[in-house]
C-alpha cells in the first residue's frame, strides 16, 4: 500500500559530497551530482520503487531468509482479498483461491519459493488427482498456482525463472491421466422440466419459466429487479446490474419477449424499482400456507399460537435467490417428482441455446446468450442435434 505523502523522503543536497541524498529507514542513498537531471532522475525511481514495495533498492538480494511458499501465499492471499471484489463484495474466486492454495501450503509451505519446481507442481497435481477431482477443476487449480507465482514475479518476490519452469507443466487431456472425468452438462428436456414444476413453489417455478424462455444466466433470473427492465417496446430489455463478463468491459442484455413478459409482470408492479422480484420471503410464506391447508395437527399445539413455526429460527429467508439456494430448490424438487437425474439451471441456458441455433443458427443463438465468439456457443452451450443429423444422413447416406 502506498505510504502517505507526508511521509515521502526528502531528496537533499549532501554538502560534503556534493551528491543529493535520500535517507529511507535510516539508512542514505546517494542519487548522483546534485542539482543534475540524472539525480532527480534517480531519486524518483528510487522512491517510486520505495513506495510501490514498501523496500529498499537492493534490499530483497540482502534479504537474511528466502521467501517461502507459505509467505508468498500469503502476500498473494492479501492481493487476492483487495482484487477478487465486485460491488464491495468477495467474489467466488476468493474462495476458489483459498482451496487451490491450501494444498500447496500442506505439501510444500516451508520450501523456499525459489525452489519450487515443475516437478512439484506436478506432485500437487497428482495430490489432487488422489483427492479425487475432475480433470478439468485440476487444471483450472494449476492455473490458479500459477497466476500465484506470476503475480510474485510481477512484485519482484521471485526470479522470472521460477514461473518460466512453471509454465512448462502442460494440462492434463482427456484420457491420458488418471483424473476423473466429469460428464458434460446437457440440455435439460422439456418433459423433465414440466415434472419438476408442480412440486416448486410458484416463485421458483416462474424463474424456471422465464429462464427456460429468455436463456440468461442462474445469476441472471436471481438478480431480476424491476428498476433493471426497459420495457419500452415489444421486445423488453433486462440489464443486469452485475453480471458475468463486466470486468472485461462488455455489456450484456437479456431480451425478454412476450410470454416471458406476461409471467414477470405480476412481479414488476408491486414492489420498488430497486427489490429483487424473485423474493425467497415469499416463496416462504407460500409454502407456510399450503403447510398451513394441510396440517393435521391441531392448532393448539405448536410453538406459537396456530403455527408450527420456530419461535428463534436459525435462518430467515433472504430477499433474493442465490445460484446455490435457485440450485437447491430445484434440486429438491427433482428428488420429490422422483427424477432419477436432478437437473440443474444452467441446463435451461443450454436447452435455450440448442433451440436457437437450431431453429435460427448459431450467430442469433450467440446474440440470444450474450457471448463475444460464436465459437462458445457453438462448443459449450448448444449440443449438436444428433436427430437433425440423423435425418440428413437418411436421406443422402
Amino acid at each position: 500500500m502506498a505510504r502517505p505523502k507526508k511521509d515521502v523522503p526528502a531528496h537533499v543536497h549532501h554538502k560534503p559530497t556534493g551528491k543529493g541524498r535520500v535517507r529511507i529507514n535510516g539508512r542514505d542513498i546517494y542519487t548522483g551530482s546534485w542539482g543534475t537531471p540524472e539525480a532527480e532522475e534517480a531519486y524518483r525511481r528510487i522512491i517510486g520503487e520505495y513506495l510501490l514495495t514498501g523496500k529498499l533498492p537492493g534490499s530483497r538480494k540482502d534479504a537474511p531468509a528466502p521467501l517461502s511458499v507459505n509467505e508468498l501465499i500469503l502476500a498473494y492471499w492479501k492481493h487476492a482479498q483487495e482484487y477478487y471484489v465486485k460491488n464491495g463484495e468477495p467474489t467466488s474466486e476468493q474462495g476458489n483461491i483459498r482451496d487451490t492454495l491450501r494444498i500447496v501450503k500442506e505439501l510444500y509451505g516451508t520450501t523456499p519459493a525459489a525452489e519450487f519446481s515443475p516437478l512439484r507442481l506436478k506432485t500437487v497435481r497428482e495430490q489432487m488427482i488422489q483427492n479425487g477431482w475432475a480433470r478439468k477443476e485440476i487444471n483450472r487449480k494449476i492455473g490458479r498456482i500459477k497466476r500465484a507465482f506470476k503475480w510474485a514475479v510481477e512484485n519482484e518476490l521471485i526470479e522470472p525463472a521460477v514461473l518460466h519452469g512453471l509454465q512448462a507443466v502442460t494440462g492434463l487431456r482427456k484420457g491420458r491421466s488418471d483424473a476423473k472425468e466429469m460428464p458434460p452438462v446437457l440440455p435439460v428436456d422439456e418433459h423433465l422440466v414440466n415434472m419438476t414444476l408442480p412440486f416448486l413453489s410458484h416463485v421458483v417455478a416462474d424463474m424456471v419459466r422465464v429462464q427456460l424462455l429468455c436463456g440468461c444466466r442462474p445469476g441472471e433470473i436471481c438478480a431480476m429487479r424491476p428498476g433493471d427492465i426497459n420495457r419500452d417496446g415489444a421486445v423488453w430489455e433486462y440489464v443486469p446490474g452485475s453480471h458475468k463478463t463486466e470486468h472485461h468491459g462488455r455489456q450484456r442484455i437479456v431480451f425478454i419477449g412476450p410470454r416471458a413478459q406476461e409471467i414477470l409482470r405480476k412481479y414488476l408492479d408491486n414492489r420498488p424499482a430497486d427489490a429483487f422480484c424473485f423474493s425467497p420471503k415469499e416463496a416462504d410464506v407460500e409454502r407456510r400456507q399450503r403447510q398451513h391447508a394441510n396440517r393435521k395437527t391441531p392448532l393448539k399445539y405448536g410453538n406459537r399460537p396456530g403455527t408450527n413455526r420456530r419461535c428463534k429460527p436459525r435462518k430467515e429467508p433472504g430477499e433474493k435467490y442465490t445460484t446455490a439456494s435457485y440450485g437447491k430448490a430445484i434440486r429438491s424438487a427433482c428428488r420429490k417428482a422422483k427424477i432419477d437425474r436432478p437437473w440443474s439451471p444452467n441446463q435451461l441456458r443450454h436447452a435455450r441455446a440448442t433451440h436457437v441455433r437450431r431453429e435460427y443458427g448459431i450467430e442469433r443463438a450467440q446474440a440470444v446468450l450474450g457471448h463475444s465468439d460464436a465459437l462458445l456457443t457453438a462448443t459449450v452451450y448448444a449440443e449438436r442435434d444428433f436427430a437433425e443429423a440423423r435425418r440428413v444422413m437418411a436421406e443422402i447416406g
